[in-house]
């Protein structure tokens, strides 16, 4: 027999490098079905929450009827009568945080002040160059954003991705024959997502001239709402107000939405000090500059097709002027 002679140290590591290679897209694909496993169980817990949401306003007016009632010493409803022993003992039980119940929309923005947000924008497919400048001005305007090309990627793939790298929000951008006419948001992980039509668009070298507007500012912006009063408008603005981080009290950026008949302008403003004494300040937009209009908010995130649809804009309401959904 011939003496067994030792493998060469090149083969050795030749073969480490090919189990390595191999044994890696495994693992990937591992952990890519623990992320989807999570999700799907985060997703069950919130739609079981959302189902609660029923039984738990109807214990909850339950209880505000007898507490009217001790408060104002009248006798109990007979129709509580049964239950006056265990809704007396459950009030005695509540404190602040617990009197008032959770609702899917308190879950949606539950950690939203744990940290800043954290946004990915992109454009619909195969860009027009007057988009793609649009967006990039966009991504100054939000900060904390990360604009990336769509590609052929498809939304579920995009939303994936961006739900692996804890992206709080995603942005998408679409047009119509190079102008810009449509903007959702969609909040991860959960939703909402609201759809906007977007009009009137002027970019920043369409306002004024590169010297006098200035570099674009990267500040954290204080926010102004304006005119949302209905129900709607305050969920609007709650969706539009978890898109920006807390800025800091000396910042010296604006962002403003102001609402008119249900169209809500966009202005950036920077501010600086006037020359007509401490109380004077001078505004200066840097753009850009836009309106939305908000025609759907659905409770999920935009490529579930099967989420229950919270508000649509019906062909109807355009007759119906005096109405306004946002503001009055």
């Amino acid at each position: 027999m011939f003496p067994s002679k030792p493998f060469p140290k090149t083969l050795i590591r030749h073969q480490h490098q090919t189990s390595s290679f191999i044994a890696s897209p495994t693992l990937k694909h591992s952990r890519k079905i623990k992320m989807l496993r999570r999700n799907i169980r985060l997703r069950k817990e919130y739609l079981y929450r959302k189902n609660l949401e029923g039984d738990e306003r109807v214990q909850y007016e339950k209880k505000m009827k007898i507490r009217e009632a001790l408060q104002e010493g009248k006798p109990i409803p007979t129709e509580l009568r049964n239950e006056e022993a265990r809704l007396r003992q459950e009030i005695d039980l509540e404190d602040q945080n617990t009197a008032v119940p959770r609702s899917h929309i308190d879950d949606e923005y539950a950690n939203a002040t744990e940290n800043d947000p954290k946004i990915l924008l992109t454009t619909s497919r195969n860009p027009s160059a007057p988009l793609i400048r649009f967006t990039k001005e966009l991504k100054f305007a939000f900060p904390n954003s990360q604009r990336i090309n769509r590609g052929s990627q498809v939304i579920s793939e995009i939303i994936e991705t961006a739900r692996s790298h804890d992206f709080t929000d995603v942005i998408l951008v679409h047009e119509h024959r190079g102008v810009p006419d449509g903007l959702i948001i969609s909040h991860l992980p959960f939703g909402p997502t609201a759809y906007f039509g977007l009009l009137n668009v002027v970019t920043r070298h369409d306002i004024s001239t590169k010297k006098a507007i200035g570099k674009m500012p990267e500040q954290y912006p204080h926010l102004i709402f304006n005119n949302f009063t209905t129900q709607m408008g305050q969920r609007v603005a709650n969706v539009l107000k978890h898109v920006f981080p807390a800025p800091k009290v000396d910042a010296r950026r604006i962002v403003t939405f102001s609402n008119e008949s249900d169209y809500i302008s966009f202005r950036n403003h920077v501010y600086d000090k006037g020359e007509g004494g401490p109380k004077s300040i001078e505004l200066k937009e840097v753009g850009p500059r836009f309106e939305l209009r908000l025609y759907q908010v659905k409770l999920g995130t935009v490529e579930q097709n099967e989420a229950e649809t919270e508000w649509v804009i019906r062909p109807y309401m355009n007759t119906a002027k005096k109405r306004k959904f946002i503001g009055e």
